[in-house]
């Protein structure tokens, strides 16, 4: 593209302190603004559908995103912000921009726990972009077979709350899966109670999924002690059963109550101001480095019951200056009281000291995986 077109001036619209806004001079500007940013937005596409053909000519669209190429354009556009746009703005719109570019061909077919209106729906589209193909699923366990299957690029799945602690049935389909993790999402979770009626004397049952009536079961003690809680498969469920059942009401983002036509309650009933979801993406590949990483591994030892044995199996991280930030443990299903540790630690797996001590703790591990190396969430 010719440098003059790309380098054509605004027209300039300031005015002198105290002075009369001229409104039509500020549309001119940013009209002219926008051209600029519409001429540019196409560039990036052809750019990118460029990159892509080069890298696969007969591949997917699956075949050449790069989860760590993005985290590292999110990061840069972190950087360089200077406002007035607010950093979770910048973000939202350059991960728009990356979505409809690699969309040029065809869509990322993206698996999540559904119905629509769920917070794992709204945490794939934070971290992919509306420019995919959302599969709404029933359960956690469709989520990974349709991944493994290839029937879907990547899914998505909930993993962790600030207030409740690990999703266990989503840590165990780890066990006998060979999907790897590619990424993580940290979602602020607002719960809204919704439903048909209109105040709260009529709410007879609440139903939700279990982790929300759990994070919001002091309001609920509170405010409704005489209502039933009726544990559901999803938020959304729980939405849906509010619109269908006579007085019925649910916990649920506020996505749910549009897409259901519910009235608002009450807004952010959750017990702690600070409630996140930490969710997942699963994917078929390893990644390359970022340059801000995580590493999730699924690690076990010979006998787990003797004395020091987490330790001794542990102890290389430490010399090896190796940050880890979570564990847990779960049955490894093999013989009673025998476990499995799933374990986060900071850095990539290619990172020479990271390297180091996973060459370390393999020797040692009875079990020894590397679930996934993947770009710490940006926001």
């Amino acid at each position: 593209m010719p440098m003059a077109r790309r380098s054509r001036k605004v027209p300039k619209a300031e005015a002198p302190a105290g002075a009369a806004v001229d409104l039509a001079a500020l549309r001119a500007a940013i009209d002219a603004v926008d051209e600029q940013l519409h001429r540019l937005l196409n560039e990036r596409a052809r750019l990118a559908q460029r990159a892509g053909i080069s890298k696969h000519q007969d591949g997917h669209t699956v075949d050449y995103y790069r989860p760590e190429r993005e985290a590292e354009v999110l990061r840069q556009a972190l950087g360089r912000n200077a406002g007035p746009l607010r950093n979770e703005e910048i973000v939202r719109l350059f991960r728009e921009i990356m979505s409809a570019c690699l969309a040029q061909e065809e869509p990322l077919k993206v698996a999540f726990l559904g119905p629509e209106g769920t917070f794992t729906q709204q945490a794939l589209f934070s971290h992919f972009g509306h420019s995919v193909r959302a599969l709404a699923l029933s359960t956690v366990d469709e989520v990974f077979q349709e991944v493994e299957a290839g029937n879907a690029d990547f899914g998505i799945v909930a993993i962790e709350n600030s207030s409740e602690g690990t999703i266990t049935n989503t840590l165990d389909r780890f066990l006998n899966s060979p999907l790897h993790i590619c990424g993580e999402v940290e979602l602020r979770i607002h719960h809204c109670l919704m439903g048909k009626m209109d105040a709260l004397p009529r709410v007879l049952r609440v139903c939700s999924h279990s982790q929300a009536l759990a994070q919001c079961r002091g309001w609920l003690d509170q405010h409704l002690p005489q209502a039933e809680r009726v544990p559901v498969a999803s938020n959304a469920e729980g939405a849906r059963r509010a619109r269908d059942e006579h007085g019925s009401a649910a916990i649920a983002g506020e996505t749910a109550a549009e897409v259901y036509g519910l009235n608002i309650l009450v807004r952010e009933i959750e017990d702690r101001a600070d409630n996140a979801t930490r969710f997942l993406v699963l994917g078929r590949k390893l990644l390359r480095p970022s340059g801000a990483d995580r590493t999730t591994l699924l690690l076990s030892i010979g006998d787990t019951q003797s004395p020091g044995a987490l330790h001794r199996l542990l102890e290389p991280l430490a010399r090896n200056r190796i940050s880890m930030t979570r564990i847990e443990s779960r049955p490894s299903r093999k013989r009673k009281w025998d476990y499995v540790f799933f374990i986060d630690i900071e850095g990539h797996a290619e990172d020479a000291g990271v390297s180091k001590a996973l060459a370390a703790l393999k020797r040692r591990a009875s079990l020894f995986r590397v679930l996934g190396s993947y770009p710490r969430a940006v926001l």
